[in-house]
């Protein structure tokens, strides 16, 4: 099978991000899990702790390992990608799974501190991740194979109520991987987007408390599949798009959705 393969993945504490890393350890991959292990301002809601990420590594110690990083910050993540080559031997995928949640006014009410953290974390963010991430791929010798994939949402396809600044980072995240995959064209690193629909999380929950809904559950009827996504559902896609099977794909949109889009 050769030697074993390794990602960076940002926002991998719990949700989507943590489905990702269990499965890519299923499949026999290195992981260095990263995540902000704090609250920022414009959030809501708590977002994961440095527990739920330590947790997550602890169930796998040879093989994932927790580095606490804002991917606010680019020199975090440049700690991150070189604790992979360190203890892994390069980095083979990145995986931008990091994301908040923010909104629940009209656009002309959207106060500048929401605006902050859907573009500071999941626009920059990616955009940071891709910056430390991609020169450690392209270190690998050739032929390469490298990943890169950024966790969109149907909400970069489709306008949500009271989500226009949601709406537009996620347009954002789209736009950044049409463009790195046109940067990365001959290197044989690809980079592409998926585009969750609604889906069993803490973030999901938090816009249902946005809407004042009582509970999740009538998210499920956007979708053709009338039931919520469960996280490994998105990250068996996300995990594909990891492997040497997607190489005909790069810069578009794997649209896991449930029919949310169609």
């Amino acid at each position: 099978m050769g030697e074993p393969r390794c990602a960076v993945v940002t926002g991998a504490a719990r949700g989507i991000g943590a489905a990702v890393v269990e499965r890519l350890v299923h499949n026999e991959w290195r992981v260095v899990a990263t995540d902000l292990c704090g609250d920022i301002p414009g959030a809501h809601y708590r977002l994961a702790t440095e527990e739920q990420l330590v947790s997550l590594a602890r169930r796998w110690p040879e093989t994932v390992r927790a580095v606490p990083a804002d991917v606010r910050d680019q020199e975090a993540l440049r700690n991150a990608v070189a604790e992979a080559e360190a203890a892994f031997g390069g980095v083979d995928a990145a995986v931008a799974a990091a994301a908040v949640i923010a909104g629940g006014k009209p656009l002309w009410e959207t106060p500048d501190v929401a605006w902050d953290a859907l573009f500071e974390v999941g626009v920059r963010g990616v955009a940071n991740l891709a910056t430390t991430a991609v020169p450690a791929m392209l270190r690998r010798p050739e032929p390469r194979s490298g990943r890169f994939v950024a966790l969109a949402s149907a909400a970069a396809h489709r306008g949500l109520y009271h989500l226009a600044g949601y709406n537009a980072a996620k347009h954002a995240v789209v736009g950044l991987v049409r463009g790195l995959a046109a940067d990365l064209r001959g290197t044989g690193i690809t980079a592409m987007a998926v585009s969750p629909g609604s889906t069993r999380t803490d973030m999901l929950q938090a816009t249902a408390e946005l809407y004042d809904l009582p509970n999740v559950e009538e998210f499920s009827t956007h979708q053709f599949l009338d039931r919520l996504l469960e996280p490994e559902e998105v990250a068996a896609a996300v995990c594909w798009l990891c492997s040497p099977e997607s190489s005909a794909l790069t810069g578009t949109v794997v649209h896991a959705d449930g029919g949310f889009t169609a």
